[in-house]
Formats: C-alpha cells, structure tokens, sequence
C-alpha cells in the first residue's frame, strides 16, 4: 500500500477510534498529518484543546510557536510530519496510563512504517518513553542516536516553553542547532547507505536498544 493510502486509511479509523476512554467526551480523534514523504516526524504527547475542535495535530498557540521553531530549523510544516502518541484530547488534570498509550501504539508504529523519515523528534517525556523508556528529557534533550535505522532526537515540546518561560531558550537552541544537525547527518548516512529502513515498522514499542552501527558524528548519544 503506498503511504498516502496507509495514512488515510490511519486517519479513517483515527476517527471512530474507541479502544480507550480517552475518546469519550473528545470531539475528534486527531491523526497525524503532513507529507507521507517527510525526512523528520515529530511526535508529541496527545491533542490539545485546539487540536481537538479542529481535528489537526499543533494547532492553537504551540502550533503557532511549532511553526517559529521549524523555520529556526530550515523547515516547515509541509515538509514534516506531525503526530502524537495518542490520537485523543487529555481530560483537564489527565495523566496518561499505560492502557491509553497502548490502545494507540498500533497507529503510530503505522505511522513511522508509511512515512519512513529518517529523523524521529520525540517532543517531550511521553514520546521520549516510547522509543527509550527510563530516559529523562531534562538530562538527554537535543542528543540523538541511531535507533532502528533512523535517528532518534529527543527534545522538550513547544508547548511546555510556552508554560514555562525559562525553557523557552532551550527549546529554541535544540531546535535552531540540534535537529539541523540531526538531519544533515541522517542525510549523509543515507547517501552512505548506513541508514536502513528494514524495521521501520518495529521502532516505537519501548525498545530502548540501538542497532549496531556508525555512530552519528558531532552527536552525544545515550
């Protein structure tokens, strides 16, 4: 199946998901959205209030502030893609459980295996749990490290600068340095044949084990 017809038919049962109560007083489930070719996915926690009247992933102020970061990067939103590890708003006060993450873990491990990127961004703990569990976003943001071959970059979500007025300088140095420099060197990989995409669909279930394999240059690993 060709990644845009994957990504639909995600996006079609995104929206009459009900495998967890996350859906339950939610408006829209909110897949993810971008081009099916993107080189870099960036994945955050779950919709925000604002994703969910308008049923799309970063909209509403850490939209707004998403798209000031890309462009810091050298990219924007039509050459990413953007997706959540949960497809529905978070009740006001809600900690993610284990049973939520997992109700949705199918769709995203579907959504890496379409798209195929070479670069994944986790944005803040939830995501960064995903793909290594135990590892603290304060200590590990802006490093990366190839993982399931791709390259893995952890970095805080727009939203919580937006919270929490002295990370916003973090966020813009990661974002301005660190995923630049990221991409370049998964594009250098790939030209060298050294990125292989053979479990793109396996990367994301709580595997915090790295492939063996060159080590990204001018990067701090785990």
């Amino acid at each position: 199946m060709a990644s845009d017809e994957a990504l639909a038919q995600i996006a079609a049962e995104v929206g009459g998901c009900t495998n967890c109560d996350l859906h339950i007083g939610a408006r829209n489930g909110v897949p993810g959205i971008g081009t099916p070719q993107a080189e870099v996915m960036l994945i955050g926690e779950a919709p925000s209030a604002h994703d969910d009247r308008s049923g799309r992933p970063f909209s509403g102020p850490s939209g707004a502030f998403l798209d000031e970061l890309l462009a810091a990067a050298g990219l924007s939103r039509t050459q990413v893609y953007l997706t959540n590890v949960v497809k529905h708003r978070l009740p006001p006060q809600h900690e993610l459980d284990r049973r939520e993450i997992a109700a949705c873990a199918g769709y995203l491990t579907r959504e890496i295996a379409a798209v195929d990127p070479l670069v994944v961004v986790t944005l803040g703990r939830v995501a960064l749990a995903r793909f290594f569990p135990g590892a603290r976003i304060s200590r590990i943001h802006g490093q990366a490290r190839l993982a399931a071959g791709r390259i893995v970059v952890a970095l805080y979500n727009p939203a919580a600068a937006l919270h929490k007025e002295e990370l916003r300088a973090t966020v813009v140095e990661d974002f301005t340095h660190a995923l630049p420099a990221a991409l370049a060197e998964a594009r250098r990989l790939a030209a060298a044949g050294k990125l292989g995409h053979g479990d793109a669909g396996k990367l994301g279930h709580g595997d915090a084990r790295a492939e063996e394999g060159e080590v990204p240059q001018q990067m701090t690993l785990f």
